[in-house]
C-alpha cells in the first residue's frame, strides 16, 4: 500500500534541499520535518486501511441481498451458475440484478438454538458433541460469530455471539437438561409481550420452541451486522407445547432478521418422537433444511452439509421496483430460465420473502 503520494515526497525533497547549508537550524527542522512526514504518512495509513471491526455503524439502504443455493437432482451443489442462467421476481415483478456473485467466505453468524426439555434427555451429549465438531470446523475466529441458547419454556442466552471459540465452547459445557427447570447461568431472552387477556408466560420445563425462535431472531441475530449471513441452528424434535407464538410468527420474526433456519430433527421414542412436517415447513419457509439424524455419525454428516452450504452459495443484489418502503411482506422468486438447466431440474433454496422496512441510519 503506497502511504504518500509521490508529489508529497517530491514537495519534502525540494524544501531540504531549500534549506541553508549544515547547522543546527537546519538539523532542527529536519527533525520537525520529519516529526511531521511520519504525521502525514501515519494519516495516510489510518485513512487507507479499511475498518476491521463490521459491528459499529450500519446504514440501511433499499438494497434487497438474497443469498440462494443451487443443487442437482443428486443433491450435489451446483457453482457454474451465471447471472444470465436466473432472473428474480418480487410480488411477480421482474427485478434488476446489480451484483450476482459466488461466495465461499462470507462471515456467518450463527445461533445454535437447543432444546433442553426433558425429551432430550438422552440426545443431548450427542448433540452437544457434533455442535462442539461443527464449531471447531466451520467457526473461524477471526471473522465469524457463534451463539449458545439453550430453551425450554425460555430461551436462555448462555452465550452470546461472540468470536471466541473457547467461550463457545465453554457455554456448550454448561448446557444441560432442565430437570424441570434450567440451571445455566444464562439469562432469559425477552421481549414478547403478556398482560391481560393474553396468554401466560410458558412455565419451566415446558417446550416453547417457537418463541425461542422468534427471540433468537429479533433479540441476537438481528443485531449482528447485516453483511454476515445470519442462521440459527435448531436442535429440537419439533413438539412445541407452550409457545404464546405461532409457527408463522416464528418464520416471519427469523424472515424480518434475514435468518435462515437448519431444523435438526432429534427426538426420543420414549416421548412422541420427532415432527418431521413441522421441522421440514419452518425450515424451508426461511429458505433452509430440515435433516433427521439418527445416530453420532449421522450428526457429523448433517454438520458437514450445513457447512458445505453456508460457505458455498451465491450472492445476488437489486433494489427493488417497488419503492413503497411500508413494512409489508415482498414474495420472492428465484426463477432458471436457461433451457439447458431447467431441463437438469435444479433445486434453488433461498428465503422466499423479505418485509419492506423502512429506510433509516442507525448504530449497531
Amino acid at each position: 500500500m503506497r502511504l504518500a503520494t509521490i508529489e508529497q515526497e517530491q514537495t519534502f525533497s525540494r524544501v531540504a534541499q531549500w534549506l541553508p547549508g549544515p547547522g543546527r537550524y537546519r538539523s532542527r527542522f529536519r527533525i520537525c520535518l520529519a516529526s511531521q512526514l511520519i504525521f502525514l504518512l501515519l494519516s495516510a495509513a489510518y485513512a487507507q486501511t479499511p475498518d476491521q471491526d463490521d459491528d459499529v455503524i450500519r446504514v440501511e439502504t433499499d438494497v434487497t441481498n438474497l443469498p440462494f443455493t443451487a443443487n442437482d437432482k443428486n443433491n450435489r451443489f451446483i457453482t457454474t451458475l451465471e447471472q444470465s442462467d436466473i432472473r428474480v421476481l418480487e410480488d411477480g415483478v421482474a427485478q434488476q440484478l446489480f451484483t450476482f456473485q459466488r461466495e465461499t467466505d462470507r462471515p456467518l453468524s450463527i445461533a445454535f438454538l437447543i432444546d433442553v426439555s426433558q425429551s432430550e434427555e438422552r440426545t443431548l451429549p450427542d448433540e452437544k458433541r457434533a455442535a462442539r465438531s461443527f464449531i471447531e470446523t466451520i467457526i473461524q475466529s477471526k471473522k465469524d460469530q457463534a451463539a449458545i441458547i439453550p430453551f425450554t419454556g425460555s430461551a436462555f442466552l448462555e452465550q452470546g455471539l461472540t468470536r471466541d471459540v473457547f467461550a463457545i465452547y465453554r457455554a456448550l459445557e454448561r448446557v444441560e437438561v432442565a430437570q424441570p427447570a434450567y440451571l445455566g447461568s444464562g439469562r432469559p431472552l425477552t421481549g414478547i409481550t403478556s398482560g391481560p387477556g393474553m396468554k401466560r408466560p410458558p412455565p419451566e420445563g415446558s417446550t416453547a420452541i417457537w418463541e425461542a425462535i422468534a427471540l433468537t431472531a429479533s433479540e441476537v441475530l438481528a443485531k449482528s451486522p447485516v453483511q454476515r449471513r445470519r442462521a440459527i441452528i435448531l436442535l429440537t424434535d419439533g413438539q412445541d407445547t407452550t409457545s404464546r407464538l405461532k409457527a408463522s410468527e416464528a418464520i416471519n420474526a427469523a424472515l424480518d432478521a434475514e435468518t435462515i433456519i437448519y431444523a435438526i430433527g432429534i427426538g426420543d421414542s420414549k416421548y412422541e418422537g420427532v415432527d418431521r412436517n413441522v421441522l421440514r415447513g419452518i425450515a424451508e419457509r426461511t429458505g433452509g433444511r430440515a435433516f433427521f439424524p439418527k445416530k453420532d455419525v449421522d450428526f457429523k454428516a448433517v454438520f458437514t452439509e450445513i457447512e458445505q452450504e453456508l460457505r458455498t452459495q451465491y450472492l445476488i443484489a437489486y433494489s427493488s421496483t417497488n419503492k413503497n418502503r411500508n413494512g409489508a411482506y415482498r414474495q420472492i422468486r428465484i426463477e432458471v430460465t436457461n433451457p439447458a438447466l431447467q431441463r437438469e431440474q435444479l433445486k434453488l433454496r433461498y428465503r422466499p420473502g423479505y418485509f419492506a422496512k423502512p429506510l433509516q441510519n442507525r448504530e449497531r
